[in-house]
């Protein structure tokens, strides 16, 4: 290279540089907010059901919003939105959006969503459909959300469910050991505290947890900015995520209480039934297919926690794979394209096929157990 070539060279990236540094930091940032166009196709308090892409698509799939997280989770970026990736695989795409909760939600719990919002949404989007049946594709909690209000309603029209990142096992979260020693013993009056106090934890709160378990990625932020300030596009990733991290919402009370001493103390989900409300709901009733995906950064629901649902769905076909990526890079990461996404669309063509190993030829990726679940 010339000197007039690496003149311009570093004219050009102090130019970026510099640009990139204003946007940041004096401006509206990098990019704008991104929002791949959708349409309202049903509304109600914590149940707005939007469709994206055309009317009359193919075979449904509804996305179902983890509790406290904003839908924006599926729609990240242009080129890191689920829902534009499964509208360009020719699917009728919903996503369903709770928004806000306020302290006059501090009574609501799992119920409401396992036996209204959720139900009457994939009502919807069936009707919608001309009354097929829905793949529900969910992300953390969603997918809990969706595992249960299969199991407690098994005539809805559910055709599979996939979840990312959607821990079973909670013994096998090492992030919240202390906090499960610690429930045992003053968890159900702390959390019933806080719930009558706060009415729920608020949104701040949520947030402030939400980055804590990405401390690295906090610490390392201003560094990351030094070292890519010339590059527009990995800025914009970071901004999109930061986004994203801003609207967390708050958790009502008594859902919060839910989570804290049935899913994480009780670890109700791995003993295959769910108490809520003086019910039980039993996840052996859940037999339609499901793929389970795990993150090999993921420390809130890292590969152990998630591949036990391979032992709690006896009458299901289970698939369990694994995804490079954090949390929320299994779901949307920029290497979601060709690894996880590639999972999922294989997994809506034929949800009842096993997996295909290319390097073995024919040879199943994985196995059918003698209970009916797939498992690694």
């Amino acid at each position: 290279m010339g000197i007039t070539d690496m003149a311009s060279s570093a004219t050009g990236f102090a130019f970026g540089a510099a640009r990139n540094a204003w946007s940041l930091f004096l401006s509206d940032g990098i990019a704008p907010p991104h929002r791949t166009p959708s349409v309202i196709v049903g509304d109600g308090p914590h149940r707005t059901l939007r469709r994206f892409g055309p009317e009359h698509a193919g075979d449904p799939v509804l996305l179902v919003t983890p509790l406290a997280a904003p839908s924006s989770c599926y729609d990240l970026m242009p080129d890191q939105s689920v829902v534009q990736y499964l509208v360009d695989l020719g699917r009728g795409v919903y996503v369903l959006d709770y928004g806000p909760m306020s302290y006059d939600d501090r009574d609501l719990g799992f119920e409401v969503w396992i036996d209204d919002i959720v139900p009457e949404a994939i009502h919807r989007v069936s009707e919608l459909s001309g009354n097929r049946e829905v793949d529900l594709v969910a992300w953390s909690l969603g997918g809990t959300v969706g595992l249960l209000t299969a199991a407690a309603h098994p005539e809805l029209p559910i055709r599979s469910i996939a979840a990312f990142g959607t821990p079973i096992d909670y013994a096998q979260i090492p992030l919240i050991a202390l906090a499960r020693v610690a429930g045992r013993y003053v968890g159900a009056p702390v959390l019933a505290g806080l719930s009558r106090l706060l009415g729920g934890i608020p949104a701040p709160i949520v947030q402030l947890g939400y980055r804590a378990t990405a401390l690295e990625r906090e610490l390392m932020r201003p560094w990351f900015i030094a070292c890519n300030i010339a590059d527009a596009d990995r800025l914009a990733r970071m901004e999109s995520v930061d986004r994203f991290q801003a609207g967390m919402f708050g958790y009502p009370g008594r859902l919060f209480h839910e989570m804290g001493m049935r899913l994480t103390v009780a670890n109700d989900l791995a003993s295959k039934k769910a108490r809520f409300a003086g019910r039980t709901i039993d996840l052996a009733a859940v037999t339609v297919p499901v793929l389970a995906l795990a993150g090999t950064e993921d420390v809130l629901a890292p590969i152990p926690a998630v591949a036990a649902i391979t032992e709690v769905l006896p009458n299901a076909a289970v698939r369990f794979t694994t995804a490079p990526g954090s949390h929320l890079g299994l779901l949307t990461g920029p290497a979601a394209r060709t690894t996880s996404w590639v999972h999922l669309a294989q997994f809506l063509d034929d949800p009842h096929e096993a997996p295909r190993d290319p390097a073995r030829g024919d040879e199943p990726a994985i196995r059918e157990s003698q209970s009916g679940t797939w498992a690694p």
